[in-house]
């Protein structure tokens, strides 16, 4: 049990870091210190014979910097998506009507999103079809509608195919 409570402190330490190091970053004040080690490291080429050891050094330091930002960039990131789907489920469940399938929507296969993709985009052309266009309703109503406009007009109905 100490284990797991040092692991999650761990954790929360790190991802405190993480908050910390993003807000900093990602500020005028980093960019301009930035910019200045650049322009400094720039100015003492000459000092220091434009040498290889000149050009190693803001090399090897940038290179960590990116190395070490992309963990960092790649926290914040999965933290603010997860965020935004955790926001957009509790959307879905407490809109009546809703398709409850988009819940973790995130985690279907490629196929399973273009499947989901074409249906909206069909219910999308029928809404715009539609002389009312302030009317919702969910995809499987605005495919029976479709289907049923079909059949009244004596075309078949077959189910469509996604398109890539």
């Amino acid at each position: 049990m100490e284990t797991t409570d040092k692991t999650a402190q761990k954790a929360t330490v790190f991802d405190r870091m993480a908050t910390y190091a993003t807000k900093v970053t990602g500020s005028s004040s980093a960019f301009l210190i930035a910019l200045a080690v650049v322009v400094i490291w720039a100015a003492t080429g000459p000092i220091f014979g434009y040498s290889e050891t000149w050009q190693l050094v803001i090399n090897t330091g940038t290179t960590i910097v990116t190395f070490l930002m992309v963990f960092i960039i790649q926290k914040a990131q999965n933290k603010e998506s997860l965020a935004v789907q955790l926001k957009l489920n509790e959307l879905i469940a407490a809109t009546t009507g809703a398709s409850n399938r988009l819940v973790a929507v995130e985690d279907l296969s490629d196929e399973e999103l273009n499947v989901l993709c074409h249906h909206y985009q069909t219910m999308a052309e029928l809404t715009r079809k539609k002389s009312d266009l302030r009317k919702s309703h969910s995809v499987e109503e605005a495919i029976k509608d479709a289907e049923s406009k079909l059949k009244k007009e004596g075309i078949g109905t077959e189910e469509p195919t996604p398109q890539n």
